[in-house]
């Protein structure tokens, strides 16, 4: 049984049980995954996913339930499972259905046929063979994946909301490993889109003298420096600490952002924005996980903070208008809240012409224990870094083993420069140029 005649089974079996006010949400996907490993296949995966939450509103109460089986039997179930858990709640608490009849904006259509096994084979196979003949010093370990994703989301409720979005991706991911006989590294990129379109050559290219770079280098000597975060590096970073921005979060005590709405908090540079529909975003969608429509809009402005983002239930408990960033992590998951595309507007300046004002400095590349090292409520980190000296006004010898340490908070403020090589590295749904900020400390030796 397809979503559109379940729907029907469902609104039937409401009707007979006199269920007034309710919601389905429909997500399901399918993907494909092939690796190499040396000179062959080395896995794959196939897999298809999804299912359907209900949820209904009975007696003040809410209750839900959830299915995997889309058939007539299960239509029935799934509404009298959620009118039964609705009875057994013991306190009534404050519901939400979106309202029909809202505006959406247009979508553009991005979506593309996606490989074939067969292509994700022969691509994966033919850019395997480019990785271990771009130099001698890459070795066993390195590989190329392929991947293939379809999506599909629908809402469906009985104050007439009814949407429906899906979305396809398909890409390569290289990894080069490297060797000079003392030490290894390595290095991965990530490609997205249309897979007879990527340019192989390009991200084996880029992959593999990323890895070589890596070789030797010595340690970062101790001390404050002007420092220039990769944009690589500063994803990592907003990755780490975009919950700050939730107003659950904030309502729960753990974002110091909590009443800050219209006061600085950033240098006058620095803008944030949420793009529901920046192009090529694996998440573009008008509507978000609860039918409200999205928009574009500025958390960040000038280093004014402009606002926290909201789903309907925060939205109330503040007295504000929902932003449209209420999210799900499946079809059964409770309704959170997280940006679709977040991004640091770019500046005007080349990466060449930021390092040049430097002078002399350290430039990250990556940063590691982000998980241990950085704490999203209080903004304080201290995270293993690689990269490079700045010296002369431009990227030196490679360094690493060393630490850099700050607070999130603090970082904001003293970000004195933003070049305007924006990009959205990994599966795009953070972007940065690459970022000055002075202030910072480097324990290295």
């Amino acid at each position: 049984m397809d979503f559109q005649n379940f729907k029907n089974a469902v609104i039937a079996k409401c009707a007979e049980m006199g269920i007034t006010e309710y919601e389905l949400y429909y997500q399901c996907g399918q993907s494909t995954s092939v690796d190499t490993f040396q000179h062959s296949v080395n896995e794959f995966t196939s897999s298809q996913e999804g299912g359907v939450c209900f949820r209904c509103i009975v007696g003040g109460k809410m209750g839900y339930a959830s299915t995997e089986a889309l058939n007539e039997v299960q239509a029935a179930a799934i509404v009298e499972r959620a009118a039964d858990n609705a009875a057994v709640l013991e306190a009534e608490e404050q519901v939400f259905l979106s309202e029909g009849g809202q505006e959406y904006e247009p979508m553009e259509d991005n979506s593309y046929p996606l490989p074939s096994t067969e292509e994700i084979i022969s691509t994966i196979l033919a850019t395997q063979e480019k990785i271990y003949a771009a130099s001698e010093k890459v070795i066993d370990g390195s590989q190329v994946q392929g991947i293939a994703e379809s999506s599909e989301i629908a809402i469906y409720n009985s104050k007439g909301l009814d949407l429906h979005a899906s979305n396809t991706v398909s890409g390569l991911i290289a990894v080069a490993v490297v060797s000079d006989g003392k030490e290894m590294a390595n290095d991965y990129q990530v490609k997205l889109g249309q897979m007879s379109k990527i340019d192989a050559d390009e991200l084996v290219k880029k992959t593999v003298d990323s890895a070589l770079q890596s070789l030797g280098g010595d340690v970062a000597p101790t001390g404050n420096y002007p420092v220039v975060f990769s944009p690589e590096a500063m994803c990592s970073l907003l990755g780490v600490y975009s919950s700050i921005f939730s107003s659950e979060a904030a309502q729960k005590g753990l974002s110091k952002l909590a009443g800050k709405e219209g006061e600085v908090i950033a240098s006058d540079l620095v803008t944030l924005i949420d793009d529901p529909f920046f192009k090529g975003s694996l998440v573009s969608r008008n509507f978000d996980a609860e039918g409200s429509p999205t928009h574009t809009k500025k958390i960040i402005e000038n280093g004014v903070f402009s606002t926290l983002l909201y789903n309907l239930k925060t939205a109330a408990v503040a007295g504000k208008k929902t932003t449209g960033n209420a999210s799900k992590a499946g079809y059964d998951a409770a309704v959170g809240i997280s940006p679709f595309t977040m991004y640091m507007a770019p500046g005007e300046i080349s990466e060449d012409e930021l390092l040049e004002q430097v002078g002399s400095g350290v430039y990250i590349t990556s940063l590691g224990g982000l998980h241990a090292g950085a704490n999203a409520i209080s903004g304080d980190f201290s995270l293993q870094s690689s990269g490079f000296m700045i010296e002369g006004g431009k990227k030196a010898g490679y360094v690493k083993s060393f630490t850099v340490a700050g607070n999130f908070y603090d970082l904001l403020k003293n970000i004195t420069a933003l070049a305007s090589n924006l990009k959205m590295p990994g599966m795009g749904r953070l972007g940065s140029p690459s970022v000055r900020v002075d202030g910072l400390s480097i324990a290295g030796k």
